[in-house]
């Protein structure tokens, strides 16, 4: 997915940390070869072995490509997270449009279920998604990763099931990203595909969790 087409404004994000934006087609593939580069070796070699060097070499640019554009490989780092979210909010948004939930719960198990299969296919995902390892604040200078993802899944929900938003439901919902989250790596970390029982730990303990907050079906 490109980087370039998603607006920052639609995510609730700053600007993209580019030094400058890919003015030609060709200069924005350019970009992406960069960011699938590094995706790759973040998942290959962890984000301490990665280095500007090994992304050019594997996106095959000069260095000097990617110094026109990225400072340095944090600021890469960051823009493959970023893409990952805006991947991620995208294939939640298609399956709340083609899907038929009967209550919020389901839609709950449709977005663990993206993301479960974003974990186990996207390049770079498990190496840098919500939690992220390198900076709590990848995506805005002010919320960490998780409050930016709580607030952008609390707005499908809001949409879909025409609940009433609050202070209450935008703390409950975050409060069930961060547990989700860490039950999740488990999964991950006891198998590589995701263990089967945590990641159904995951979608009980959400739903248990936000079935005190939420109504019991559609209003």
């Amino acid at each position: 997915m490109s980087i370039l087409p998603v607006e920052d404004t639609d995510l609730g994000m700053e600007p993209m940390p580019l030094r400058r934006r890919p003015a030609q087609r060709r200069s924005a593939r350019r970009v992406e070869r960069m960011l699938d580069a590094c995706a790759e070796l973040l998942d290959e070699l962890g984000y301490e072995a990665l280095s500007t060097t090994r992304i050019a070499e594997r996106a095959g640019v000069a260095i000097g490509s990617i110094y026109q554009f990225f400072p340095d490989k944090r600021a890469i780092a960051q823009a493959v997270t970023r893409r990952n979210v805006e991947l991620f909010a995208a294939r939640v948004g298609r399956r709340f449009l083609s899907a038929e939930f009967e209550g919020w719960w389901d839609a709950v198990d449709a977005i663990i279920d993206e993301y479960v299969d974003m974990h186990r296919r996207v390049r770079g995902f498990r190496s840098l998604h919500f939690a992220d390892v390198i900076e709590l604040n990848l995506l805005d200078s002010v919320a960490d990763n998780n409050t930016v993802i709580a607030g952008r899944l609390r707005g499908l929900l809001l949409q879909e099931f025409g609940l009433a938003d609050s202070e209450e439901l935008d703390q409950a919902m975050l409060v069930a990203i961060e547990a989700g989250d860490a039950v999740l790596k488990l999964a991950f970390r006891r198998a590589p595909q995701g263990d089967p029982q945590f990641v159904a730990e995951a979608k009980s303990l959400i739903r248990g969790y936000l079935s005190s907050h939420l109504p019991p079906g559609r209003p």
